[in-house]
């Protein structure tokens, strides 16, 4: 008898989550001179010619590794690239600690350097508040903007609140992504993740929410904990162009947990016309 858990699968998606910087049929690993550092990226082999790029922006303290799982079912249709920021996964390391707006000017300026501009991005928990920095200060980079379990919820910024809502939807998330999340956070470091995590807490994501042009769909899991219903409604309102959809079946990591769920509620949305 198969056990509560499909043990095949999650050797599978650990496997794709795991493999960079080796190539494998779908995907190659592809670094990028950003301001003297080599940025990472893990971008789909034989992508579709004149399609917008699909840019994966991974969360707090992690990488490109647990957002393989949908970037896999999107590259069937879309060209993507799932980049690690600097200072994670296998992205060299700055000097400094960069805040939000850093992280974002880095991403944009990898964005015009690696010939991915403009893009659609696909942000998850923190990195959707890189995204929406981004595409509120620079949106001629920006085409649609997907913000899964977007952070930080006003009603909860600081970082016990925001450690027990984690904690509240462990049990729901896909424990094969535990040692992906470990080794993410070995290549960080602790000092890195947590003062990220703080600068996380300082950045008013939801006064920069009205400044975004792009059209931008917010996604929140149906067993989301992080991302309160409150705020991601507050989110969409606040948003020029936004709409909101629950995932099905999802906690907060839909992009690892639940990426099948959600690649059906992205992909809809980034066939539209803008």
């Amino acid at each position: 008898m198969r056990g509560p858990w499909d043990w095949q699968a999650m050797r599978a998606k650990h496997a794709l989550a795991a493999r960079a910087p080796e190539p494998d049929a779908r995907f190659t690993s592809r670094w990028t001179n950003v301001r003297g550092l080599q940025v990472h990226s893990r971008e789909s082999r034989d992508a579709p010619i004149g399609v917008t790029p699909v840019v994966l922006v991974h969360g707090l303290a992690v990488s490109h590794r647990y957002l393989m799982p949908v970037g896999a079912l999107l590259a069937a249709r879309y060209p993507v690239r799932a980049v690690d920021l600097p200072g994670f996964g296998l992205s060299e390391h700055p000097d400094a600690i960069l805040d939000v707006p850093a992280l974002a000017e880095r991403l944009a300026e990898w964005l015009k350097a690696s010939g991915n501009a403009p893009a659609d991005l696909l942000g998850n928990s923190f990195g959707t508040q890189i995204a929406v920095d981004l595409a509120a200060r620079h949106p001629e980079l920006v085409r649609r903007l997907v913000l899964a379990g977007p952070t930080m919820d006003p009603e909860a910024r600081s970082m016990p609140r925001q450690a027990l809502r984690w904690l509240r939807g462990l049990h729901r998330e896909d424990p094969g992504q535990f040692p992906i999340l470990m080794r993410d956070l070995a290549d960080a470091g602790l000092v890195r993740a947590v003062r990220t995590f703080r600068a996380a807490l300082r950045d008013p994501i939801e006064e920069k929410l009205p400044a975004v042009e792009a059209p931008t769909l917010v996604t929140r899991g149906e067993h989301e904990a992080v991302s309160s219903s409150e705020w991601a409604e507050r989110a969409a309102r606040l948003l020029r162009h936004g709409e909101l959809a629950v995932v099905p079946g999802s906690p907060h990591d839909a992009t690892y947990t639940a990426a099948g769920p959600l690649a059906a509620v992205v992909m809809p949305f980034l066939d539209r016309d803008p």
